[in-house]
């Protein structure tokens, strides 16, 4: 749903922008990998939880920032959730 000071075109935008340019470096580590990151997308604050499935880390930053617009990735992959199914690997050959 987008939030009444922008779009949600408009927040993903800002949100990659900002992990692209601030936030990867810091958080795309061993440990990290496969966790959920919230961004605030106007101030650049984020946090990260372990469970992908856990509205804990949006109300975390949401109680910071009551109006916040937020976006949320999982660290080292290009989706937060899959929607089943699997991909086949193309063989070595």
């Amino acid at each position: 749903m987008p939030h009444p000071r922008m779009s949600s075109e408009e927040a993903g935008r800002r949100a990659d922008e900002l992990y692209a340019n601030r936030i990867r470096a810091l958080v795309e580590t061993d440990e990290n990998i496969g966790k959920l990151l919230v961004i605030d997308v106007e101030t650049g604050e984020y946090d990260i939880d372990t469970d992908v499935n856990s509205m804990a880390l949006w109300k975390r930053m949401l109680a910071k920032h009551p109006d916040a617009v937020l976006s949320r990735l999982r660290i080292g992959y290009p989706a937060v959730h899959s929607f089943g199914g699997f991909r086949l690997m193309p063989s070595k050959r």
